[in-house]
């Protein structure tokens, strides 16, 4: 097998290969769960990546498509992890008591994966990564609550500094808030702030560099 690189060092590198570098190309069922306190977790790698094959060439895994067989794929960050499937034949869907994952699968497609305050589905032939609605609906009464509260400069920084990589879904939802923002505040005849304040383009990312302390400070 080759070597298989599934540890994410940051959360916008985890999202970034679950989003586009699975969901986006069919990997569409899934069961994700926690590696426990008391256990290795990179033991735990070795462990799904030698029991489900995973760790295969890209070769390997398009003669397995070919085949009618799925191909799986795994990530990790933190003690948070994932694995995904194609569609297709594969242990990974026998029953829990036959050594698959059984009835824990999901469909991205209709339960979208939850981590760290994302949501990362599959709508309309794409991948789908947006604020958890929880998470976006207390923002949004936040920033309304805000909105006669704090001078313009601090609303910007406020949402210029909002912990989300710009997704389109998470675009609009920050042009949502924005705009509510600044209806509110004309009706009160305060400055609007300024769209700029947005961070409207998704920096791309190494999924699995890693992060040395000198640059992480």
């Amino acid at each position: 097998m080759t070597e298989y690189r599934c540890e994410a060092t940051t959360i916008e590198g985890f999202v970034q290969q679950l989003a586009v570098g699975y969901v986006a190309s069919g990997y569409y069922f899934y069961v994700c769960g926690l590696v426990p306190e008391h256990k290795d977790a990179r033991a735990i790698d070795r462990k799904l990546i030698s029991k489900y094959q995973i760790g295969i060439s890209k070769w390997a895994r398009m003669r397995r498509k070919a085949q009618g067989i799925a191909n799986v794929q795994y990530i990790r960050h933190g003690r948070f992890w994932v694995l995904l499937a194609t569609h297709g034949k594969h242990p990974f869907f026998l029953p829990e008591d036959e050594g698959g994952e059984g009835s824990q699968v999901k469909d991205v497609r209709r339960v979208p994966i939850k981590f760290a305050s994302y949501s990362i589905g599959h709508r309309g032939g794409h991948a789908h990564v947006a604020i958890e609605r929880g998470t976006y609906l207390e923002l949004r009464s936040y920033f309304w609550e805000l909105a006669l509260r704090r001078p313009r400069p601090v609303l910007e920084r406020e949402f210029w500094n909002l912990p989300f990589e710009a997704y389109a879904p998470v675009r609009r939802q920050f042009v949502t808030m924005f705009k509510r923002v600044n209806e509110r505040r004309q009706i009160a005849g305060l400055e609007p702030l300024n769209f700029s304040c947005l961070r409207l383009r998704r920096r791309i990312t190494k999924p699995f560099e890693v992060v040395h302390e000198s640059r992480a400070a």
